[in-house]
């Protein structure tokens, strides 16, 4: 069920899967809701879970301001999450995030203790857009002059839209005509096709313009929750050490390696990573 719910000062696009009186796991986009497949929140709600997915601020239906200057930081997405989860069920939620969204995870689960019981982290890292840590991988170079060398699509052509995103998840190593059919999923869901606003929902290019300070990487001991993290061994975009760094950083934390992945979550590993997260 897809709807809009206004809270923290703004309105973020939900879909809603399961029981509402079932503990609830709210899944935050990366940047759209759409970055969960829905063969995962099913599979979550069938566990006897309330799945909650939701669009970040500029993008899907939530609110769009200026995708290319935001004036939100990502302490005000971390504040949305908690917001979020507690405006739809008083009981500590289940949080995940992926790609950037898993950066508001960190920090909302950081920032918003009461408001969650446990953590999910896929295909991430632990700190913010830009330079990485010397001890971190940063993006695979080659891979990312492939990818950056394909022209930009005409954004009112969602054809054009959709083979660009298939031409982008090959180089990456994820699936092509899943990345086709999300991407014009997507674009059905952009209010227009300025070039911002449609970039900022395809690509998270609202991440690149974001204040994303102070740094969270040396709090992240201070996670007190159970928290898994999920990597694909494959991401070129953000490697495996990222993951692996988390997993370390998290006391006590699990760490899931879909051997074949790369930076989505791909139909044969929905089971998988069903199964980790209703552990939590």
């Amino acid at each position: 069920m897809s709807a809009t719910i206004d809270t923290n000062g703004v309105t973020l696009g939900v879909e809603q899967f399961g029981d509402p009186a079932s503990p609830l796991i709210l899944l935050v986009g990366g940047t759209t809701m759409l970055s969960w497949p829905d063969a995962l929140c099913a599979a979550l709600a069938s566990g006897g879970r309330h799945v909650v997915r939701y669009d970040l601020r500029d993008s899907g239906v939530s609110t769009t301001a200026q995708p290319a200057a935001p004036s939100y930081t990502l302490r005000d997405l971390a504040a949305d999450a908690a917001v979020l989860a507690q405006e739809l069920d008083s009981r500590p939620a289940h949080l995940a995030g992926i790609g950037v969204g898993g950066m508001v995870a960190q920090v909302a689960a950081l920032d918003h203790t009461s408001a969650f019981r446990a953590l999910t982290l896929v295909g991430t890292r632990p700190v913010a857009p830009g330079p990485v840590d010397d001890d971190l991988p940063d993006h695979d170079g080659a891979t990312m002059n492939q990818l950056f060398s394909h022209p930009m699509p005409d954004w009112t052509d969602r054809g054009a839209v959709g083979e660009f995103a298939a031409a982008g998840a090959e180089v990456l190593g994820d699936d092509p005509a899943v990345a086709r059919a999300t991407a014009e999923r997507i674009w059905d869901r952009t209010p227009g096709t300025d070039v911002a606003v449609q970039m900022a929902n395809q690509m998270g290019i609202v991440f690149a313009h974001l204040k994303c300070t102070p740094r969270w990487r040396e709090r992240l001991p201070d996670i007190a929750i159970p928290t898994l993290v999920i990597h694909g061994k494959r991401d070129p975009f953000f490697p495996i050490g990222n993951g692996e760094a988390l997993a370390q950083e998290i006391p006590d934390s699990r760490f899931l390696v879909l051997e074949h992945a790369a930076t989505a979550i791909p139909d044969n590993a929905v089971d998988d990573v069903a199964a980790a997260m209703l552990t939590l």
